[in-house]
């Protein structure tokens, strides 16, 4: 495996001090040389303007056949983020027209409309969720009894998973992103997943009904799929769906029981849950570091030069709290912050299709819970909350809440 110069800031696998992290990230500049699990070298951007910048930048793509480490073949089968570099053929994988072929049908399943058709049963299921927690007075991890249930739920309807298979897919996306997979797993886990998405989809074609894999299979917005670009846009949207959202709902209710200040203002009426929302987006985005693009031609930033061949990854935990963007409370956690234009889902042509859903889930899922638990608190210090072992999800392992202290 190609190891990283010592010089390189190594991203931590454990995820010890993320904000620290991030704040080292920031402190180092726009453009930032790391170390990712294994000693891989790779490109950091940091700072917002950079940031959006280099994701408009035609001379990065998505195509891993341009990064010379792989091509080489010094990036091995067994390394944690191999599924995320080697994703298939899908809207993540590539870009221009074939970027558009792909996302076009994917698009129609998150729009507005289908947005306001799904409202009522988010809440249907946010609910039915509420009810199932223990008011037992002992502590309740909010992250595996609501927030893991929930996003699974959710995503699982939209695309047409059946409920038994949800719990072992949890699983797997769970190990999918973690540095801690033992190696001998990395390539059996995408296996799994890889042979549950194929099912999935031989199912629908079966058996169509009104979900995102039934339009793949039987008419993809007029223009047929591949099997493989059906497995690889499956795994994406369900995979990102599931985390991210989990993310988003966890992060804001530990940033929400950090800052009974805000939460007051929102409870007072001074502020919607949407804005909850998007500070938490922004203030502890639910990816860390997103990979990967892969540079076709030398790109200057400022004083450093990504190489044609080398890889950057985009740090939004860093760039979120970038102080030429936000000011000198980007280290506040401020729901009334307006405008509030944070790009925690994106920039550019790979702006994340599914928004619209995090969005209307994180804030039905928020303003419900604190309906039902108005005077819920974290049951451990904010400071103990451990995150999970993934360099590229902002992620807490577990979130033990007093429903009723």
């Amino acid at each position: 495996m190609s190891r990283a110069r010592a010089d390189r800031l190594r991203l931590d696998p454990l995820v010890g001090d993320l904000e620290a992290e991030n704040a080292r990230l920031r402190a180092a500049g726009p453009l930032v040389a790391v170390a990712l699990p294994g000693g891989i070298p790779a490109w950091a951007v940091t700072h917002d303007a950079e940031a959006r910048r280099l994701l408009t930048d035609t001379r990065l793509v998505k195509d891993v056949s341009a990064w010379t480490l792989h091509q080489r073949g010094q990036i091995p089968p067994e390394w944690p983020l191999i599924g995320v570099v080697e994703h298939g053929r899908s809207m993540f994988t590539v870009d221009g027209v074939p970027h558009q072929r792909l996302r076009s049908p994917v698009a129609q399943a998150f729009s507005t409309r289908q947005m306001n058709s799904m409202r009522e049963r988010i809440g249907e299921l946010t609910r039915e969720l509420l009810d199932a927690l223990p008011a037992d007075g002992n502590p309740v991890d909010l992250r595996a009894a609501f927030a893991c249930r929930l996003s699974m739920r959710v995503i699982s309807e939209l695309t047409g998973v059946d409920p038994a298979d949800q719990p072992g897919l949890a699983v797997l996306f769970d190990k999918f992103l973690s540095t801690q997979t033992p190696p001998d797993e990395v390539i059996s886990n995408q296996a799994a997943l890889t042979a549950m998405m194929r099912t999935l989809a031989a199912t629908r074609r079966a058996s169509p009904r009104d979900d995102l894999t039934s339009l793949l299979v039987t008419d993809s917005g007029g223009d047929t799929f591949t099997d493989e670009e059906i497995v690889s846009t499956l795994q994406l949207v369900i995979g990102s769906g599931y985390l991210t959202t989990v993310s988003l709902i966890v992060n804001a209710v530990a940033n929400l029981c950090a800052h009974p200040g805000q939460l007051a203002l929102v409870r007072g009426g001074v502020v919607g849950w949407d804005a909850v929302v998007e500070e938490t987006l922004r203030y502890s985005a639910p990816n860390s570091n997103f990979l990967i693009r892969f540079a076709t031609a030398d790109i200057a930033v400022g004083d450093a030069m990504i190489r044609r061949g080398e890889a950057l990854i985009v740090s939004y935990g860093a760039i979120g709290r970038d102080e030429r963007r936000y000011g000198r409370t980007a280290a506040d956690f401020d729901i009334t912050r307006s405008p509030n234009r944070h790009m925690s889902f994106g920039h550019g042509p790979h702006f994340c299709v599914g928004a619209p859903l995090a969005r209307l889930e994180g804030s039905t899922a928020l303003s419900l819970l604190y309906e039902r638990f108005p005077n819920l608190t974290l049951a451990i210090p904010a400071e103990q909350l451990p995150h999970n072992p993934t360099v590229t999800q902002n992620e807490l392992s577990e979130l033990p809440i007093l429903l009723e202290p």
